[in-house]
């Protein structure tokens, strides 16, 4: 967590003060003026962002989406509550300790974390083991546990996976069991990636197997 970047907006006196607080010092601390820009360099970059709202910077959250960033919201109690907050949000009502301050980046960065090492890249798509989704660009699609298990498959291997491979590792299938259990499921996953996608070549096959 030492290499955390922490991207404040909104109050440059508290920039100020955890520049001189030692807990603070493994961090690297940037202010912005610019809060469009405060969002673009902490999705592109990962930042931990922490925004500072008040009357009269309120209405930048109703024209910015605030996407899955790590994100401490701080204000006071009348305006956070009328703010939808999704997991990678956390919230401080004004006046607040430094130590919560602390526990609100512990936390964040935990859930980040655990968010990073459930996400795989398969091709222009990204897996979600833990949601069991799959996504690409602003669209997503719900998998069921195999579907989930069965495209993870793909991301572990250069080469074309077999049917009596997928049968073993997320059927637990004999290699000797006759069922039509992979090619069905394969032809709901590509009727359902083209309704979602509009991809009309997930998951080819040839005489080696499966491949994406």
């Amino acid at each position: 967590m030492s290499n955390l970047t922490i991207s404040i907006f909104g109050n440059k006196i508290f920039l100020e003060i955890i520049n001189e607080i030692k807990i603070f010092s493994k961090f690297n601390v940037k202010y912005y003026e610019d809060f469009d820009l405060c969002i673009k360099e902490a999705e592109v970059n990962n930042f931990l962002a922490v925004f500072f709202i008040n009357e009269k910077n309120k209405n930048i959250l109703t024209k910015n989406k605030i996407k899955n960033f790590p994100t401490i919201f701080i204000a006071e109690p009348s305006i956070l509550k009328n703010f939808f907050f999704n997991e990678f949000n956390e919230k401080l009502s004004m006046p607040f300790f430094i130590k919560d301050f602390e526990k609100k980046i512990i936390s964040l960065m935990a859930k980040n974390e655990f968010k990073k090492n459930s996400l795989i890249k398969l091709k222009s798509y990204v897996i979600d083991k833990n949601e069991r989704k799959i996504k690409k660009n602003d669209l997503e699609l719900q998998l069921s546990e195999k579907e989930t298990d069965f495209l993870i498959l793909f991301s572990k291997s250069q080469q074309p996976i077999t049917k009596n491979f997928v049968l073993k590792n997320v059927w637990n299938y004999s290699i000797k069991s006759e069922t039509h259990t992979v090619e069905t499921h394969i032809h709901r996953l590509r009727k359902k990636i083209l309704e979602k996608f509009g991809d009309k070549d997930f998951i080819k096959n040839n005489s080696k197997g499966y491949y994406i």
